[in-house]
């Protein structure tokens, strides 16, 4: 599968997890993982980093979705907010299941290289995007990098510049578009469109 055509089918994925209830959101899920069975540490990963990020998105949205309250209790979010909750992290869940499929398919100058390609109808309009590809590179290697703890107060400061490694050279390896990768598309175009209609 060329990069770009990963590219599609991960925004695709992204996008029908919007418009889908929890059977469709585990279906996708089942679908990204099982394409790539490598993922699903990655997915474990993400998830683990992300679970501050779900939990406050689940208090936000139990609390402050109107309905009524969950078995009477003044100080109980809403069972209108806990339905809308679980439902937001679970696609979360999913688009991270998605994330960790891209990676383990493309990498880093896979993503870089997808990313170029499909770029390059803004580039013919005098757009420049070389300067997001390689900002891209450079947040991607570092993010194959550990961080130590506290590492993110000293980039914000200035102070930690220079531990970051970043590659001299970019090396974008176009591989040619195949007919399959243009079916790919057109089922991944075709099976957002249906979800969206339905």
């Amino acid at each position: 599968m060329h990069p770009s055509c990963a590219l599609v089918v991960w925004l695709a994925a992204v996008l029908a997890a919007q418009f889908v209830g929890y059977g469709g959101l585990v279906a996708l899920c089942l679908a990204a993982l099982g394409a790539a069975p490598a993922a699903i540490g990655l997915w474990l990963g993400y998830a683990w980093r992300a679970r501050w990020l779900m939990l406050t998105l689940w208090l936000i949205l139990a609390y402050n979705t109107p309905g009524e309250a969950f078995q009477d209790l003044a100080w109980a979010p809403t069972y209108e907010g806990i339905g809308e909750a679980g439902l937001h992290v679970v696609r979360l869940l999913v688009m991270l299941a998605w994330l960790a499929w891209l990676v383990c398919r493309l990498g880093r100058d896979g993503m870089v290289c997808g990313l170029w390609r499909l770029l390059a109808p803004v580039r013919a309009l005098g757009l420049d995007t070389e300067r997001l590809v390689v900002r891209l590179s450079l947040v991607l290697e570092n993010l194959r990098q550990p961080q130590e703890k506290g590492a993110w107060r000293r980039m914000l400061s200035g102070e930690g510049g220079g531990e970051f490694g970043a590659p001299g050279v970019i090396s974008l390896a176009q591989p040619p578009w195949a007919g399959r990768d243009t079916l790919i598309v057109v089922l991944a175009g075709g099976g957002l469109m249906g979800v969206v209609l339905l």
